[in-house]
């Protein structure tokens, strides 16, 4: 069938081409689509062509298995209603609802392994942000909040806001977000953040919550010699600045976890690995969606983890993340709005 895909030409360069899709073939489905997501962050470092050209697509997604040399389509939200079906598939996916993680396109051709049923009772519109939920789900994982901590998660883009979201559930002592934006920050307090300021505003010498920890004195100062019980035990840098690694890091109290999330892409990293650093024993983690945490993989699947962000999506407000929806012909006024409008553009929906 014909129909309409967006395909990053350029830095800053979009164009919407018609293009055919196949025939569905063994394994395969074809799917006609409702709306898809813009990605954020991932999207606006291929936008601006802060990638680099040799990286793999992503190399667990049979739909994203190119590279990103110009010109090449991206995305992995899209949802839409399965209008065809391969030789050996089972005939009941024909008329299915279906989150496929595949670029933005109006028909396309998929394998069956990467569709997900959209459940009864989930509109397209949430459906499209399930991809984001299992980031923070991967993130939530990693971080491995325990009961009375205090958690600070910079950056509350979309994967920020759902990631605060997931921790506001958690039994914390504290939860605080930094954003450059006021409307992120006023969303993400309604997410569950226990206060949400402009990073220039976080002091990395008090306390974490507001407040020193209270409670007996300790009866052995000397084994708690170096300790900073008042700053982060668990910070998140969700922002895509590599600036902000620096102060997550100067969050993070004695034995913390920092968990980078962030896809910084071509953008330099320069970290200060200071004396503070070493001697409070400060833990960097990466987190990424693509795979599961090693010491995980004999409990957890790829498909478990999905069914947990199903569940999840249910429970939070994504309508507050939708600030624009456009038809996919003005994709690149779409991607415009993200680049240059970050205070109003949060989450972008595509029509078709």
């Amino acid at each position: 069938m014909p129909g309409r895909t967006v395909f990053f030409t350029g830095p800053r360069e979009v164009e919407v081409r018609e293009t055919v899709a196949d025939d569905p073939g063994p394994g395969e489905v074809a799917v006609t689509a409702t709306v898809s997501a813009i990605s954020p962050g991932t999207e606006l470092l291929l936008y601006r062509g802060e990638m680099n050209p040799e990286t793999a697509a992503d190399e667990t997604l049979s739909s994203l298995d190119g590279s990103l040399t110009y010109p090449f389509p991206y995305g992995y939200a899209t949802v839409g209603t399965v209008t065809a079906v391969g030789p050996d598939v089972d005939a009941a996916w024909h008329g299915e609802t279906v989150l496929a993680f595949h670029p933005h396109a109006e028909e396309f051709t998929v394998a069956l392994d990467a569709v997900s049923r959209v459940p009864d009772g989930v509109s397209p519109e949430r459906a499209v942000f399930l991809p984001n939920v299992e980031t923070a789900v991967t993130l939530a994982m990693d971080g491995e909040p325990a009961i009375g901590e205090r958690a600070v998660v910079f950056g509350q883009g979309v994967v920020g806001l759902l990631t605060t979201a997931l921790l506001s559930a958690f039994p914390l002592d504290a939860l605080v977000t930094a954003d450059c934006h006021p409307e992120r920050r006023r969303v993400s307090e309604a997410f569950g953040a226990d206060r949400s300021v402009h990073p220039d505003d976080l002091d990395h010498e008090a306390p974490v919550g507001g407040a020193p920890s209270s409670g007996p004195p300790t009866p052995n100062p000397g084994r708690d010699e170096g300790a900073t019980p008042d700053r982060a035990d668990l910070t998140y840098e969700l922002s895509g600045n590599p600036a902000a690694l620096d102060d997550a890091v100067a969050t993070t109290g004695y034995g913390g976890r920092v968990v980078v999330g962030s896809w910084y892409g071509a953008k330099p990293t320069e970290l200060s690995l200071d004396g503070r650093f070493h001697r409070s024993r400060i833990e960097i983690r990466a987190s990424q969606v693509s795979t599961l945490a090693p010491e995980r993989r004999g409990r957890w699947t790829v498909g478990r983890r999905l069914s947990t962000a199903w569940d999840r999506l249910r429970e939070v407000d994504t309508d507050r993340l939708v600030t624009h929806r456009l038809p996919v012909g003005e994709a690149p006024e779409a991607y415009r709005l993200l680049d240059e409008d970050p205070a109003e553009a949060l989450g972008v929906l595509l029509t078709y």
